[in-house]
Formats: C-alpha cells, structure tokens, sequence
C-alpha cells in the first residue's frame, strides 16, 4: 500500500510511494518501461495514471494530457509500461487510473474488483513488419496467423516483446491460432527483447527480424528503422484500448475524483475529438470508440 501526501501538491515522482519503496519501484519501472516516467512539476492536485508504452511512444500521451490538465486544472503524471504491469500497478493502488489495450486481462482486473469501471476509448490497429528483403515471404499474405505460420517454417528471426504488454498478449494469441507456442530456449529464431514497443522495434530492426507492433508507434518510428509492413488491416488484429479508474474502496488512497475526472474526459466529446484529429505524418493512427461506463 502507499502513502499518500495530503497535499497532491507539487512533489516530485514517485511522491505517492513510500520511501522505503521509492528506489526499488523506479528500478522496476525504468528497467521495464525504459524511461517510462513523467516528471509534472505543476502546482495542484495530480492523478497517477499507468498505461502502456504504445501510448507514449506513438506522442498521444504529450498530445493528449497537457488538454486534460487545461481543462481541468488537474495535473497528471504517468508511467508507461506493459499492459501487464499497468495493471499491476492499479492491482497495488499505485495508481489512480489504467489506460490499456488488453480486453482479456482488463475483464480479470474487474472481475477481482480493482478496477471502478471501465469505459471502451479508442482502437488502432496491430500490423506486422519485417525486414525489406522479406526473407520469410510473407508481404500481402492473407493474415497474420498464415504469415506467422510462414515465419515458423522458414525459422526466419522473430522478435517479441515478452513482457506480458497487450501487444505481447495479441502476439501470443496468434501464435495460438498457428497451434504452436515458440519458446526462445528451444527456437533459435525466436527472440525476447523484454522491453517497449519503441525499444522493441529499433532492436528488430538492427536485427533485421520479424515483430507485431501497433501501427501507431510504427508511424512515429518508421523514417529511422529499416521494416516494411507486410500485414495491416487484419480485422481479428483490431486493438482496442480501455480506461479504468481504480476502485477506492479496494485501494483508498487512489485520488477516486481525479481518477474519474480524466476517464469521463478522454471518452468525452472533447477528448475524442482530440484523439481523431492526431496524426502522424498525416495518417490517424487511433480512432475514438469512446463510451462512458462510469
């Protein structure tokens, strides 16, 4: 459990842990996210958000936020992580609100009783890209499932993310429609890189490998990494992202007003509009499905 300060004021990260936790839960936080944290020096109240890599690393998060504080006067700090240890984080009451795109975990998360409610947000899309050369043949196959199938039997170099990330999620879930689970201690083409999915893309493509990544940090990244997409518009590869407000009861030191605040902001008009008209060199990459269940 953590300690709150009563103030909400401008403490520097991490002020809503205790300080015995401090060091060993930022080691944690930087050597999975990658630099993941947020440092908001703002004066007022400010809510703890954990959401995941995809949303920071595509800019949404430092397009988004500074609007929600705007109109709010709340200020928002937040930590990107995987899917897995976003919710995590929520699970501990280490933070106020979860931005993430893992349906199947986020249903455990509620049924727990973590989580207040959880509103759909928006959806992009998970393609597949790999080295210009191809050496797998999969461009323009049909689907992902046959591509991945391909990868398999030609052993060409695949990269996951192995870090429980909703990306991660969806990976394993094609691998389940292919009927076979890799294992990087048995299939010497199958790697883990345990990081974000901008980390994750600059490491595939150094290696010249194969990845399932978000579309939208693909377009960020895209002009330094040498990676064609060779599956898009997949429909079973939709991704759909969810905002779920800590339960207070469950975790009373959650800032429950805050947390609700910015889950009916981002599904509202304002917050939708601002998530449609995002793009990236020209393209939209997210597409507001927002609806509030809170």
């Amino acid at each position: 459990m953590r300690a709150r300060w009563a103030s909400r004021g401008p403490l520097p990260w991490p002020g809503f842990v205790t300080v015995w936790r401090s060091a060993f839960v930022i080691a944690i936080l930087l050597v999975s996210g990658g630099l993941a944290v947020t440092i908001d020096t703002s004066q007022g109240p400010f809510v703890i958000l954990a959401t995941t890599t995809s949303t920071r690393d595509s800019g949404l998060l430092d397009y988004l936020l500074p609007s929600f504080s705007q109109d709010t006067g709340t200020g928002i700090r937040y930590v990107a992580v995987g899917t897995g240890l976003a919710l995590d984080m929520g699970r501990r009451g280490d933070a106020d609100v979860v931005l993430v795109h893992a349906p199947p975990s986020e249903a455990v998360f509620m049924d727990e009783g973590h989580g207040l409610c959880r509103s759909p947000v928006m959806r992009n899309q998970f393609i597949v890209v790999g080295p210009p050369s191809d050496p797998a043949g999969v461009r323009n196959l049909e689907n992902a499932t046959v591509a991945f199938a391909r990868i398999r039997a030609q052993q060409a170099l695949f990269v996951s993310r192995g870090d429980n990330s909703g990306t991660h999620q969806m990976e394993k879930a094609i691998w389940s429609w292919v009927g076979y689970t890799p294992d990087p201690l048995r299939d010497s083409w199958y790697r883990e890189a345990g990081q974000g999915m901008g980390a994750t893309l600059k490491l595939v493509s150094e290696l010249g490998a194969y990845t399932l990544t978000d579309d939208g940090t693909f377009l960020v990244l895209r002009a330094g990494l040498e990676l064609d997409v060779h599956i898009t518009n997949d429909p079973p590869l939709q991704n759909f992202y969810s905002v779920i407000p800590v339960n207070s009861e469950r975790h009373p030191a959650v800032m429950k007003d805050g947390a609700l605040a910015f889950a009916r902001w981002i599904v509202s008009a304002r917050g939708q509009a601002l998530i449609g008209n995002y793009t990236i060199a020209g393209e939209q990459p997210f597409h507001p499905m927002g609806e509030d269940r809170c």
